[in-house]
């Protein structure tokens, strides 16, 4: 959450004005926490007052509570859309008057999205079937801002795509002045539906359409507009370049009413441009460039903007000497490095202005774990100050007050349980919560880490849990645990990170090796090369990494290299085929849920952003090379294929392209089909518990368990 223009970027936590107190919901009772003192929490709204005339009570999803701290927005009765609840009922409750009232209520039940106070604390605006309406609240009195919207044409919010790559989901913002609106709109209608066919909920089948651009299709058009709230008329920004062949993932308002400010990423997202936008002429004026023969990265957080300078200038990341550095950039481009040495600034925390620092997370010695350090927002420092203590090895997180004096602190680490604390800043020192204790004996039996070399001269990261009571001269099987994309990292020092949760059981104790490391490509700090290198070598790069680092740890005497296993969902279904097709000598059992087995099916933001554009056969070519059906006609071992028909992820079809790769050349494996379950496959019931009776039973019998 942005709080005003010293913006916290991962912050969750609503606070309060003084920096002190941040707003909770306990119980169904909206509190007001003291950071300092546990016991000093007092009741800002009693769930006593939320009794409706049904005789219910109003059940609290979520809220927000106005700038000046007399009103109550609440979000309740949510429905997901694609993949989090952005859909439901909002109610505004006064606490001038004590009225509760509905927000919208002429509108379908569940059908408002992104209810926000204007900045006056006059008006709600909100977002009902890709149409912007706005709210009076003293009269109640509403008023249609757009009418083209349509399940096509969106206004205020995105497409399937859009939110899913660019983690673009609230698609309006309110101007300072409280008089006008600024806001995307998505053109989807040329977008061609993926069908999805529903089997169990009727007698007769039917079809559901997901709008779903693939590789090498257009991605839908995108502008941006700004609506008078008085004349209802909107003023479309003019920025440069094609509708289609760009996106335009952030947008802001620029610290006054007459200016936006917004990044534009070029289709095959190598080329970043940040314009400023006069929004009575709408003309667009570049301020600053960012290109990379691989890709450019989105700004990190999709709400907010990282000013400083009373908005002259603002805080942007870029990866353009070889580390994700920070730099100051002002209005006419002009940028200053702030972050400078071989290492990389993962995330801001706060900038600090009054104090003139920057907070942001790095880890420069280990990629595995997480820090909080701080450099001067002047640009004068050397190297950053390290703020999280020496003696908490692992994994840290911040949610720092708007006064930059207090932060919620979060940590654990392979051993030990996450832990949360409140912090003063910068001295790190404990006022309330758990205090933090860090015992390294616990990490007997525990996960380890490890770094091997590969023939290829690559260091490759890894973790490992042995088998409880560990013999080093028997010899065990091991379970590879994989994802290898560049969306998620899987080596990291923090508790849960070394678990898995679809084995029933407990793999340690019934004598499995569990593994998993890191390939080059994903998002680790270890510099843009590390990352980038992945570029157009999914499924190729990524996959001999894997596979090489694999054959290292074959090389320990306690290791059966006849019982060996990998496992992986989404990308790392993808990587666990590539893996048992590309490399059958090493992997002989595997198991592949919601893998993408055939990367020109897969959605055009994120696949072309890793592997170009595949607009002719040249271009085609790095996704042919990565799928998994290209090789599946080498499979030796025992394959065990998991799929939802009802992922709108990726898409069932991926499963049946692969089916027919292994039925052409008589490969025999097994498959699981979950009737309409999406890509998480958790809907309907018993169906979590049937997925781990499956992987479990599956892994025991073709990869038996214990030393020998």
């Amino acid at each position: 959450m942005a709080v005003g223009n010293t913006a916290n970027a991962q912050s969750d936590t609503q606070w309060t004005k003084d920096g002190y107190h941040y707003y909770d919901l306990k119980n169904g009772n909206i509190m007001i926490d003291d950071a300092r003192d546990d016991a000093k929490a007092t009741v800002l709204l009693s769930r006593s007052k939320l009794a409706l005339k049904n005789n219910d009570t109003l059940k609290i999803r979520r809220f927000e509570v106005s700038a000046d701290g007399k009103k109550i927005l609440i979000n309740n009765n949510t429905k997901k859309v694609w993949r989090r609840d952005t859909r439901g009922d909002y109610w505004l409750y006064d606490l001038t008057t004590n009225k509760l009232k509905q927000i919208g209520a002429a509108r379908p039940v569940s059908s408002l999205m992104f209810a926000k106070i204007s900045p006056d604390g006059n008006k709600v605006a909100y977002v009902s079937e890709h149409n912007l309406f706005v709210e009076d609240i003293a009269t109640g009195a509403t008023k249609q801002l757009t009418t083209d919207g349509t399940t096509r044409l969106i206004n205020g919010t995105f497409d399937w795509a859009y939110e899913e790559e660019l983690d673009c989901r609230d698609g309006f913002r309110w101007s300072p002045d409280s008089r006008s609106v600024a806001y995307w709109q998505i053109d989807a209608r040329k977008i061609r539906n993926y069908l999805m066919l529903n089997t169990t909920d009727s007698v007769y089948s039917h079809v559901v359409p997901v709008e779903y651009p693939v590789s090498g299709t257009d991605p839908s058009a995108c502008k941006v507009g700004v609506v008078n709230i008085a004349t209802g008329k909107t003023n479309w920004m003019k920025v440069p370049g094609d509708a289609i062949q760009h996106y335009i993932p952030r947008m802001e308002w620029a610290g006054n009413s007459n200016e936006l400010i917004l990044q534009q990423l070029s289709r095959p997202q190598n080329e970043s441009k940040i314009f400023i936008c006069n929004v009575s002429n709408g003309i667009a004026r570049l301020i600053s460039t960012d290109k990379d023969k691989a890709w450019v990265e989105v700004k990190e957080e999709p709400i907010g903007w990282d000013w400083v300078n009373n908005y002259k200038s603002f805080i942007w990341a870029s990866e353009k000497d070889g580390w994700k550095h920070l730099y100051k950039i002002d209005r006419d481009g002009q940028e200053k490095l702030l972050t400078k040495g071989d290492y990389d600034a993962i995330s801001v925390s706060l900038i600090d202005e009054a104090n003139g620092f920057i907070y942001f997370i790095a880890s420069p010695e280990n990629p595995m774990q997480r820090y909080l350090y701080r450099v001067k927002l002047d640009g004068s420092s050397t190297v950053p100050d390290r703020i999280t203590p020496v003696d908490q090895p692992g994994t840290h997180g911040y949610e720092m007050s708007p006064n930059g004096k207090l932060a919620l602190h979060n940590f654990s680490n392979i051993y030990t349980r996450p832990v949360s604390e409140v912090i003063n800043i910068p001295q790190h020192q404990h006022i309330s919560g758990s205090l933090i204790k860090v015992d390294p004996a616990a990490a007997k039996n525990k996960a380890e880490f490890f770094r091997v070399k590969t023939v290829d001269g690559i260091d490759i990261d890894g973790w490992m849990v042995k088998p409880t009571n560990f013999d080093p001269e028997k010899k065990y099987p091991v379970v590879f645990m994989v994802y290898g994309e560049p969306a998620s990292q899987t080596v990291t020092d923090r508790f849960g990170a070394s678990r898995n949760g679809l084995y029933k059981g407990s793999m340690a104790d019934d004598g499995y090796i569990y593994i998993s490391v890191d390939n080059r490509g994903a998002p680790a700090p270890r510099g843009r090369e590390w990352r980038r290198s992945i570029y157009k070598n999914i499924g190729t790069l990524n996959i001999r990494d894997q596979a090489m680092a694999a054959k290292e740890i074959l090389k320990w005497k306690y290791v059966d290299s006849s019982r060996i296993a990998v496992w992986g969902w989404s990308g790392g279904g993808s990587s666990t085929l590539n893996l048992m097709f590309q490399y059958p000598e090493i992997y002989k059992t595997g198991i592949a849920i919601a893998a993408v087995g055939n990367q020109l099916t897969y959605d055009n933001i994120y696949q072309e952003r890793y592997m170009g554009v595949p607009t002719d056969a040249d271009g085609r070519a790095p996704f042919v090379k990565g799928s998994p059906i290209t090789y599946a006609k080498n499979l030796r071992g025992n394959l065990l294929y998991i799929h939802g028909t009802g992922d709108d992820n990726v898409h069932y079809d991926n499963a049946e392209q692969l089916i027919n790769q292994l039925v052409k050349y008589n490969k025999q494996f097994q498959l699981m089909s979950y009737p309409n379950r999406t890509h998480a496959i958790s809907e309907g019931e018993g169906t979590t518990e049937h997925l781990r009776t499956l992987f479990t039973q599956y892994l025991k019998e073709h990869c038996p368990p214990g030393g020998r």
